[in-house]
């Protein structure tokens, strides 16, 4: 993968180069480190955080249940006309910014390419889990809806899209069950990356430690003008991998009293945003849902982030992630919980 620096070996593939982490690191070599490859999921309230094969295999029988899964989105009221509780306390409406010229990359468990409200954009797509990127999960079509999604749905639905004029790339890194592998999210992020994307949202993660990988993967993306952005985990424990890379920006999840979800993990935070009983787009049929999760709350800050980076060709990278900091509306609570506060959109 050669815009991170970042090559995925197998056990025999280390074995026949005569790689080991003892021989490496005794020697003056151009390989930084050598690490596990982590299982990662989709960071819905409900997920798991496993680790091995023989867990992680349970966890994609047990995502083959698709109905119990969706139960969400087949039980959700009706919003009130106009935006979505997420976009008013983000200042999406009060926003003359609509993402236009910012390509917005979503690593997640693909699309529905047939929705009716993404009818007519641009979208680029690209598959790393051996599956069509048509989202048979839903998971990925709700983020890109939040992200991405249009400023006037038809009928009485309520505007639950941020950047509706940003160009989409969906790449999908998850499974139809929500589940995947370092490197999938890897090869995304490479993917992304090359493409020039501006912003990359990832809504998934697992609860391990830092990762050399992704962390070299977020220093790429700066230095080639891109913001990763990724979901800080729902295990109400320590922020999870990759949003534990200091070079990847970490959300938080907001209740809509602006209080941190009670799932929420904390420790590295740079940002926080609306994750609870967001509505959103979801595959046909059902077309529109409600889920709640950090994964909810990323896609919040990358829409603003498309916003805030069509404000100025300046605003990349680095200096993006800076000013979305400076920005944030200040919130009475630890750091470590909601990082600097509330995403805000630019007028």
């Amino acid at each position: 993968m050669p815009e991170i620096g970042v090559a995925v070996v197998s056990n025999l593939g280390m074995q026949t180069a005569g790689l080991s982490i003892e021989a490496e690191a005794a020697s003056d070599s151009a390989i930084q480190t050598i690490e596990d490859e982590y299982f990662v999921f989709a960071q819905q309230e409900t997920s798991d955080y496993l680790r091995g094969f023989l867990k992680a295999t349970e966890a994609i029988i047990a995502g083959l249940e698709l109905d119990q899964m969706r139960k969400e989105e087949l039980d959700f009221e009706a919003e009130v006309a106009g935006a979505t509780w997420g976009l008013v306390t983000c200042r999406i409406p009060q926003s003359s910014r609509s993402g236009a010229g910012v390509k917005v990359a979503v690593l997640d468990t693909g699309m529905d390419l047939g929705h009716p409200d993404f009818a007519g954009r641009p979208i680029v797509t690209s598959s790393f889990v051996g599956q069509p990127v048509q989202d048979l999960h839903s998971h990925g079509t709700h983020c890109i809806g939040t992200a991405c999604g249009p400023k006037a749905p038809a009928g009485s639905i309520p505007r639950y899209g941020i950047a509706h004029s940003a160009s989409i790339f969906v790449g999908k890194v998850l499974s139809n069950s929500g589940n995947g592998s370092s490197a999938s999210v890897l090869a995304g992020m490479n993917w992304a990356i090359a493409n020039g994307c501006a912003v990359i949202s990832m809504s998934l993660g697992s609860q391990s430690p830092v990762q050399a990988a992704y962390t070299a993967a977020g220093q790429a993306a700066l230095n080639r003008g891109c913001l990763i952005i990724a979901a800080a985990g729902n295990a109400s424990s320590n922020t999870g991998a990759p949003a534990n890379s200091p070079t990847i920006m970490s959300v938080g999840s907001l209740d809509q009293t602006l209080v941190p979800s009670n799932f929420s993990n904390f420790g590295k935070m740079e940002i926080a945003a609306p994750g609870r009983d967001v509505f959103s787009s979801v595959p046909r049929p059902t077309r529109y849902g409600t889920k709640s999760g950090t994964s909810m709350a990323t896609p919040h800050v990358a829409g603003c982030a498309a916003l805030w980076a069509q404000t100025s060709p300046s605003l990349r990278g680095q200096a993006l992630w800076n000013r979305m900091l400076q920005a944030a509306r200040p919130l009475p609570f630890p750091q470590a919980k909601v990082g600097r506060g509330l995403v805000q959109a630019p007028a």
